[in-house]
C-alpha cells in the first residue's frame, strides 16, 4: 500500500502576495475554508494574519517559528510586510484543490453560483502577466467583500460572520457528495488502516509493518501557482483510488 503524506494532509509552499490592496495593506485574498483546518508554520520575512471567527476580529503577527492554524469557518487573511513565506498544511487533502475555499466576495456574488464561479476561476493557458493580473483582480474583488464584512460586523457582530457561514455553505452544498468519497478514499482510509494496525500490534503481530515503504514528493514542473495568498510551491502526491 503506498503511503499517504502523515495524517492525510497537504503541504505546500507560500510565498505571500506583495500587491498593496484597497487598504494599503500588501497581501493575499481573504477568504474561509468550509471544511478544513490549516495550518502555517513561517519560515521566512514578517507579516500578520488577520481573522474573522466567533471570537470576533484577530491580529497575529507572523514570524519564522510562528505556528498558528484555524478551523473552518474562519475567515483568514494574509499581510505580507516583508518576503512572508510559509509552509501551509491543509487537513483532508484532496477537499480545498475540489473547493472547500470559498472567498470574501460581495454578496451579490455568493449568492450567483455562476457568477461566484467565473469570479474565483484563473485563466490556465495564459502568459505569467495576465494570470497575476486576474489573481489580482480576484483579490481585489475578494476585499471589497471582506471590507463589507469588517463593516457589517460592527454593527451585528457575529450575526455578519453567520450570514457569511449561509452564503459558503449555499454554495459548496452541490459538491459535498463528492468530497465525501474523496475523503473516504484518504483519510477514513487512513483512519481504518491505524485501527488495523493498532489490533494487529494488540495481538503480537508486525501488521503494516512488513509493507514498510518511502515516497517522495515530486515537485510540480513549472513556475510557482497563483494561489489565493500567494504563490504556490507544490508537489506532485501518489495516486488515490478513483473517486
Amino acid at each position: 500500500m503506498t503511503p499517504l503524506f502523515p495524517g492525510g494532509v497537504a503541504v505546500s509552499g507560500l510565498q505571500v502576495y506583495d500587491w498593496e490592496a484597497e487598504d494599503y495593506c500588501r497581501g493575499g485574498s481573504p477568504h474561509l475554508h468550509t471544511a478544513s483546518t490549516e495550518g502555517y508554520v513561517v519560515t521566512a520575512g514578517a507579516g500578520e494574519v488577520h481573522t474573522v471567527s466567533a471570537a470576533g476580529r484577530g491580529i497575529r503577527p507572523l514570524h519564522p517559528g510562528e505556528v498558528v492554524w484555524f478551523s473552518p469557518g474562519t475567515v483568514h487573511r494574509l499581510v505580507n510586510h516583508r518576503e512572508l513565506e510559509l509552509v501551509v498544511v491543509m487537513q483532508n487533502a484532496g477537499l480545498p484543490e475540489a473547493g472547500d475555499a470559498v472567498l470574501t466576495f460581495p454578496a451579490d456574488v455568493l449568492d450567483d453560483p455562476a457568477a461566484y464561479a467565473a469570479a474565483a476561476a484563473l485563466p490556465v493557458d495564459r502568459g505569467e502577466d495576465e494570470r497575476a493580473a486576474a489573481a489580482r483582480a480576484r483579490r481585489d474583488l475578494a476585499m471589497s467583500g471582506y471590507l463589507e464584512l469588517l463593516a457589517d460586523l460592527e454593527t451585528r457582530g457575529t450575526a455578519a460572520l453567520a450570514d457569511l457561514h449561509a452564503r459558503a455553505t449555499r454554495l459548496v452544498q452541490p459538491k459535498v457528495e463528492h468530497w465525501r468519497r474523496v475523503w473516504q478514499s484518504t483519510v477514513e482510509a487512513e483512519t481504518a488502516r491505524t485501527r488495523a494496525q493498532l489490533d494487529q500490534l494488540a495481538s503480537g503481530a508486525p501488521g503494516l509493518m512488513a509493507d514498510a515503504a518511502v515516497e517522495r514528493g515530486e515537485p510540480r514542473e513549472g513556475p510557482r501557482a497563483f494561489g489565493m495568498c500567494g504563490r504556490l510551491q507544490t508537489w506532485a502526491w501518489p495516486e488515490v483510488a478513483d473517486v
